[in-house]
């Protein structure tokens, strides 16, 4: 039988090895490239319906403007809804910064404790 020299057979294989990674990585690149496409549109379309969205809620306040100055004048209708809306705003303004204030600080604070102690573990291993 002709039977091929180990050499040889380890030299297939991992050329056969690098060619199946590299078909991988092509394949990998490929499916990557599809769904970054899929995303951009996806972000597109988002970004397209918040600005939308933002529009229909100026029509909606003055919508509400004008349901107002069919009993009070203009000038007082567009007081009351601005009122309205800075109060909203003034809510969310303190709700946020309540959030930032719970997360603060920025560092991964339990993360870096569980290093800490590990370290810790590690050198009493060691000193074992």
């Amino acid at each position: 039988m002709g039977q091929q020299p180990v050499s040889e057979l380890v030299q297939q294989a991992s050329h056969q090895l690098t060619e199946l990674v590299r078909g991988e990585l092509r394949l990998a690149q490929a499916e990557m490239t599809e769904k970054g496409k899929r995303y951009g549109k996806g972000g597109g379309l988002f970004g397209g319906a918040g600005i939308v969205g933002f529009l229909a809620l100026q029509a909606l306040v003055a919508t509400a403007i004008a349901g107002l100055a069919v009993v009070l004048p203009v000038w007082a209708s567009a007081l009351i809804v601005t009122g309205v809306l800075g109060v909203i705003a003034a809510v969310m303004t303190a709700s946020g910064k309540k959030q930032f204030g719970k997360a603060a600080p920025a560092s991964p604070a339990q993360t870096i404790e569980n290093v800490k102690a590990d370290v810790a573990e590690i050198k009493e291993s060691a000193r074992r």
